[in-house]
């Protein structure tokens, strides 16, 4: 997709594509008067990361609340690794794990008992798998050594790691986490990107809301825009990225040899401190190439130039009104 291309809009008839582990249609929820989540028809393809994104109030947690049947929706369907929701959500949740709007735990009971606790409500856990089950989620999050101390005493980010370990006491097929890095340290904040990749490799789909724009470049793989309660943009991360560009950089150690060749070809060319920036809109990539070398420039690196995540993230939320929605 060029920058020029005409953007694909979301919306129900799409039903070709990869397989998915969560999908809504219509969805809207209001509150009286008020609406939080607006028609959003939501992809999560089986198998990636996808990083949510919006500003406060864009409905982000109300999305994932109606995804785990925790919300009722006013309208529209939800459908979880391919059970209907909330009415199936008996059969889907066990393989879901879910940090949502913080932890909730027993202050005086320490992380340890408050995870033997919650493996106690996992079917899928027999009385004697309790105890390593918890001792390596312990392990996961980097609480080993903190798991006998009181939750009351734990800092936020102890208390939010240990909110992601009671998610992966059990292998899961979906794992949604609502600002898992909140409160953490830059080391922590490495730990949780480093669950989030084994996760990933391991071939789990993991749904992220985030507002830190850095973390959901580094680690997710496909990305979800919402703001004031629509969807406006969603898809392959990458390619959404470079469907924002229509810029080529060519790395050259003859600048102005370059820069004459394309002019000259009526190409719009500036110099970078590695080579050219060639403007795509009128030729396409191999064209800018076959000029430079037919010019006897030489030519030791191409590539299409990329608007970074929060170039992106701010045109989509500043401008929404004419922001279109983009699907790969």
């Amino acid at each position: 997709m060029t920058a020029h291309a005409e953007p694909v809009v979301a919306g129900p008839s799409q039903q070709e594509g990869p397989a998915l582990a969560a999908r809504t249609r219509g969805l809207r929820k209001t509150y009286g008067r008020t609406v939080a989540v607006d028609h959003v028809d939501l992809d999560v393809p089986e198998g990636a990361v996808l990083g949510m994104l919006g500003p406060n109030g864009s409905g982000k947690t109300t999305t994932i609340r109606m995804l785990l049947g925790l919300v009722q929706p006013t309208e529209g369907e939800v459908q979880l690794l391919g059970h209907t929701m909330p009415e199936r959500a008996g059969d889907a949740l066990p393989d879901v794990g879910a940090l949502v709007e913080g932890p909730g735990f027993h202050p005086f009971l320490s992380g340890r008992e408050n995870l033997l606790r919650l493996a106690a409500a996992e079917p899928r856990l027999t009385a004697a798998g309790i105890p390593p089950a918890v001792d390596d989620a312990l392990e996961r999050v980097g609480l080993s050594r903190a798991g006998g101390r009181r939750y009351r005493g734990y800092s936020l980010g102890m208390k939010q790691r240990l909110g992601l370990a009671g998610a992966l006491l059990v292998p899961r097929r979906l794992v949604v986490l609502d600002e898992p890095t909140n409160g953490l340290d830059p080391a922590g904040t490495r730990e949780i990107r480093s669950v989030i990749a084994d996760l990933h490799h391991d071939g789990v789909t993991v749904l992220v809301s985030s507002h830190l724009l850095a973390e959901v470049e580094a680690t997710c793989t496909h990305v979800a825009v919402l703001n004031e309660g629509a969807l406006v943009a969603q898809g392959d991360l990458t390619e959404l990225l470079e469907s924002e560009s229509a810029g080529l950089e060519v790395s050259t150690t003859d600048v102005t040899a370059a820069v004459e060749a394309l002019r000259a070809a009526h190409l719009a060319a500036r110099p970078t401190p590695d080579g050219v920036r060639v403007e795509l809109t009128r030729a396409a990539a191999p064209d800018v190439i076959a000029t430079l070398v037919g010019a006897g420039v030489p030519v030791y690196e191409a590539r299409r130039s990329r608007t970074g995540l929060e170039d992106l993230f701010a045109r989509l939320t500043q401008d929404s009104e004419e922001a279109p929605t983009w699907t790969s």
